[in-house]
């Protein structure tokens, strides 16, 4: 038994049973195998460390991404600094090791192993760890797939023998192939639960991740296959991606619109301005009906973030971007009409109006007379209590951080009244939830797989789907006509697939319904979509010039636009309506220089090619 927890010991630390592994160096510890896994409990222990890995969390940092932050890397939402990655600037040394392989040894010394347990392969607890496992290696492929296309599939707990590394790159769709039989063997073996109290994955979640897996698969191969560029598999067939995208339907439907549905729903108390938002701030989820898996914050035991702290007064250095805010549709569901946009840009914060747009948009970007912090004073002294009214654009003096990239202040994931008050200004005291899977995201694959399948075929399937995401915030249901927008300048217009409207519908929704999940960039590299969406976009916010922000007392003599050094405001030149936009930036003149016909993927580093003996190949354009 004392090998055993040697062992766990070194998993967690991660050099004993991987950190001198991965494909880039040779491994250089043998692992006596003979006395480990005999039980579940062993099993579990083990898998224990798995879940402070696998999972997305939230970011401590201001200009970290995780989970509230990450669509800084997209049209959503921008930094105060350029984004390399989405500016074409990375380059070959900024690749990284595949630590990911790490991960994937050690879940391979679990899977080699099982033949040492004692007891029945029949027993739950057994096949719960068994699914678990395969749960945990599926993730970790899928990460690479995503950031580096094809890799090498290993399965085994290979010797500490160079030659055994030397190994080539296996083809995207084989990866993909692997990671969803992976997936299936994880939907076998796993549990069935109905809450997400065990905080452990449980069938569903593998079902979701099947699902999201195949989807990205099914689409990425579809549109840069139509764009005929570097990054899809040559020898996939029209019929392939079919698979891909009927698969993704299929992981998901049992709890959509087959016999398993209404174990989940989505969550509502018909409190449509707040139902969204307060899902993800609320701090125990444990028996909320729609979230399937989620990491608990708990300062008591020291395990927090830092999103409140930098978002509470609507800066943190970053902004919602116009782009966003503009892609809501109006309270009655249709696009909010050019004319409409002009007008209501004038005066601050009339866009953002539930009454007049989606009600998600008012949940996730602040409005003015939105609290954003607790009075802890009392009424008569009110030295903490903030009240959002314009945005920062200054920044603010008790804090660098607190300044507003765009105008558009972030919303969601901030803990308006937070339970403890160390959380306001405290490093690593935040405490909301990072869900890792909620049935929304099952909905949204769903319908988008349907629609990239048969639109009109599927059309009262996609509509029933996004009907509870729709009733949530009191939006009407889904109108493939009323709501298409056929404006040549609206950008998704241009995108391939687009231009269909039922493709386009759920576009919109996944990105309005996801929106800052951190979702956004691979949903626009798996639809070939950065030479329209990112490549010479200038991300830009609300509007300054031409609106009540120019001139405001709420600014006095801090805020002066002619002399940016000073203060860090930029803005555009003036458009056909006298209009100055906010940008966070002015060093980007023609926009983000995103490489299309290499950043989809990131570098392979130099150590892999030569430690593989160059079986591995740079990926294109590198």
């Amino acid at each position: 038994m004392k090998k055993i927890y040697i062992l766990f010991a070194g998993l967690a630390l991660l050099p004993s049973v991987t950190g001198c592994f991965s494909l880039e160096k040779e491994p250089e510890v043998v692992i006596s195998t003979s006395t480990v896994f005999r039980t579940t409990g062993e099993m579990e222990k083990y898998l224990n460390n798995f879940y402070n890995n696998a999972f997305r969390g939230h970011p401590s940092t201001v200009n970290g991404t995780g989970i509230a932050f990450g669509d800084v890397q997209s049209d959503n939402m921008v930094y105060s600094s350029v984004d390399t990655r989405l500016n074409g600037a990375l380059s070959v040394s900024n690749g990284a090791e595949l630590t990911a392989y790490d991960w994937i040894r050690a879940v391979n010394f679990l899977l080699n192993n099982l033949d040492h347990y004692t007891g029945s392969t029949e027993d739950a607890a057994y096949k719960q760890c068994v699914g678990e496992a395969y749960y945990f290696r599926a993730w970790y492929y899928y990460g690479l797939l995503k950031d580096y296309g094809g890799v090498t599939w290993i399965d085994k707990v290979m010797d500490p023998d160079l030659e055994q590394l030397q190994l080539p790159r296996d083809s995207r769709t084989f990866i993909a192939d692997k990671i969803l039989a992976d997936l299936d063997m994880a939907i076998e073996n796993l549990q069935t639960q109905s809450s997400s109290a065990s905080m452990r994955v449980h069938k569903d979640v593998a079902r979701i991740l099947k699902s999201e897996v195949a989807l990205f698969e099914g689409t990425w191969e579809k549109y840069h296959k139509l764009k005929d560029d570097a990054f899809y598999d040559p020898e996939v067939t029209d019929d392939k991606i079919d698979d891909y995208l009927q698969q993704a339907v299929d992981a998901v439907a049992p709890i959509i619109d087959g016999a398993e549905a209404g174990r989940w729903r989505i969550y509502s108390t018909g409190n449509t301005l707040d139902d969204y938002r307060s899902l993800f701030v609320t701090y125990d989820l444990s028996s909320n009906p729609e979230v399937l898996w989620w990491k608990k914050y708990d300062i008591a035991d020291n395990i927090g973030h830092s999103v409140t702290r930098f978002q509470n007064l609507g800066g943190g250095q970053k902004g919602i971007t116009a782009s966003l805010v503009d892609d809501y549709l109006t309270i009655d569901g249709k696009p909010y009409s050019k004319e409409e946009r002009i007008e209501a840009k004038k005066v601050y914060g009339t866009e953002l109006q539930p009454t007049v747009r989606d009600p998600r948009l008012s949940q996730t970007v602040c409005i003015p007379g939105q609290q954003l912090r607790p009075n802890t004073a009392g009424d008569e002294e009110p030295s903490n209590a903030f009240i959002f009214t314009y945005p920062l654009l200054q920044g603010d003096p008790s804090g660098a951080y607190h300044s507003n990239a765009t105008g558009y202040a972030l919303l969601k994931h901030v803990e308006i009244d937070p339970a403890d008050l160390s959380t306001i200004e405290g490093e690593y005291k935040s405490q909301a939830p990072a869900i890792q899977f909620r049935y929304a995201e099952a909905l949204l694959n769903f319908a988008e797989a349907l629609a990239e399948l048969d639109g009109p075929g599927n059309a009262e399937r996609i509509k029933a789907a996004l009907k509870p995401l729709r009733d949530r915030v009191g939006m009407p249901e889904v109108d493939f006509d009323r709501e298409f927008n056929s404006d040549s300048d609206y950008p998704m217009m241009n995108v391939a697939g687009g231009d269909d409207k039922y493709i386009q519908a759920v576009r919109r929704e996944r990105r309005v319904e996801l929106a800052c999940e951190g979702k956004r960039m691979y949903d626009i590299f798996r639809w070939a979509a950065a030479d329209v969406l990112i490549k010479g976009y200038t991300p830009s916010g609300a509007v300054f010039t031409g609106s009540d922000l120019e001139g405001n007392e709420f600014y006095g003599d801090a805020l002066r636009y002619d002399q940016p050094a000073d203060n860090n405001l930029f803005l555009t030149e003036a458009d056909e309506n006298g209009f100055r936009y906010i940008i966070p930036y002015g060093n980007l003149p023609n926009g983000y220089q995103f490489k299309v016909d290499r950043d989809y993927l990131l570098p392979i580093r130099d150590g892999m090619i030569t430690l593989t003996n160059n079986l591995w190949v740079q990926n294109p354009g590198w």
